[in-house]
């Protein structure tokens, strides 16, 4: 198989899959790259590495990176990913996407012109209960699948102390949200009309903010089915241990089943069914997820993923979720944004219409 060579955009978050590249057989480490000259040295010295630019042109211009991976702010993804399309190069972004559709067109465009592929590192669903979950739906353990419940819940009030949080814009769906959605339009991929209701609590508008930190949703597929997605981010909660921070329910004909994260816990009751779920845990692989401090970034997803995107890339599959995967979300969560606003149900073909967006 063909081993690619990646070269890292934001050392921030870049943390984690510069850890995931250097301990993949599929991958190998380009250069590096961060505005913030000291970050780039603390990395160097972190992971034995010789170099690094504080240019993105620098790693454009080099012939023998095959893949940017973008971790850089949300806002300069898509000016991110377009540059690194015109270069010839592939793209693996880290979520979300975009922090709108505004860019959506223009990145459509480049991508066909040029033929390189984009793929959009939804995390979530590279963590191990939620691996297993996926191949049991897929093996049809679960009979017909009727509902998804999920959810995105954290006491995460440190991000309103942050200088970014204030600026216009700010948005919890975007920020947090954004894997609990994702989740839900993996299984019901054509989701068709939103309604939510959602608030800003006092603890998010005693900062002087009025993003809503509190939302509930239901999310309409074409086929009638629904998923109901939860989120709350500025309120105390009852800990992972009780209550995953990501969750994420098939309820189905013949079982059911519950991935969560941070916990590698998994919940089954499959045929023959009990009165009591079966618990799969995978603790011997938390070493492998969380390589880093405080159980904090996402190393061993990333590892999943990328080495997921260089085996479908020798294989001539799309690696997914792509391009048009993300923004088609990006569609979705905008009409949760307007239905919050408007107090109505919106459709997701509408937002695409309105931006003159065709995903077929």
């Amino acid at each position: 198989m063909k081993k690619f060579t990646m070269g890292v955009l934001g050392l921030g978050e870049g943390r984690s899959i510069i850890s995931a590249v250097q301990n993949s057989e599929l991958w190998e480490l380009g250069n590096i790259c961060d505005l913030n000259e000291e970050l780039c040295k603390e990395r160097c010295q972190e992971f034995g590495l010789d170099g690094y630019t504080t240019e993105y042109q620098n790693m454009l211009d080099d012939e023998s990176i095959d893949v940017i991976g973008i971790y850089t702010p949300d806002q300069l993804h898509a000016a991110h990913i377009k540059m690194a399309l015109e270069a010839g190069k592939h793209v693996i972004c880290t979520k979300p996407l975009m922090v709108d559709l505004d860019e959506a067109g223009a990145l459509l465009e480049a991508q066909k012109r040029t033929g390189k592929t984009v793929f959009v590192g939804q995390s979530s669903r590279y963590f191990e209960p939620a691996r297993r979950q996926r191949q049991d739906f897929e093996e049809g353990r679960l009979g017909g699948l009727i509902t998804v419940e999920t959810h995105y819940i954290s006491d995460s009030r440190w991000f309103l102390d942050r200088e970014w949080s204030h600026r216009k814009g700010f948005s919890w769906m975007y920020n947090f949200m954004i894997h609990a959605v994702d989740l839900a339009v993996w299984y019901l991929p054509e989701v068709e009309e939103v309604y939510g209701l959602g608030i800003a609590s006092e603890n998010t508008r005693e900062r002087g903010i009025q993003a809503p930190d509190t939302m509930k949703f239901l999310l309409k597929n074409k086929d009638g089915r629904f998923a109901g997605v939860n989120g709350v981010y500025a309120a105390p909660t009852l800990g992972s241990a009780v209550e995953q921070s990501i969750s994420c329910t098939l309820r189905g004909t013949k079982g059911i089943s519950r991935a969560g994260y941070p916990k590698l816990q998994y919940y089954t009751n499959f045929q023959p069914l009990q009165k009591t779920a079966q618990l799969h845990e995978y603790n011997e692989l938390h070493d492998y997820f969380f390589r880093f401090e405080a159980e904090t970034h996402h190393a061993g997803e990333y590892q999943n993923y990328i080495e997921q995107f260089a085996r479908d890339m020798n294989e001539g599959i799309t690696p997914k979720p792509d391009l048009k995967e993300g923004i088609r979300t990006l569609a979705v969560m905008e009409a949760m944004e307007q239905s919050l606003r408007l107090g109505i149900p919106v459709k997701v073909s509408q937002v695409l219409a309105d931006r003159n967006l065709c995903l077929d």
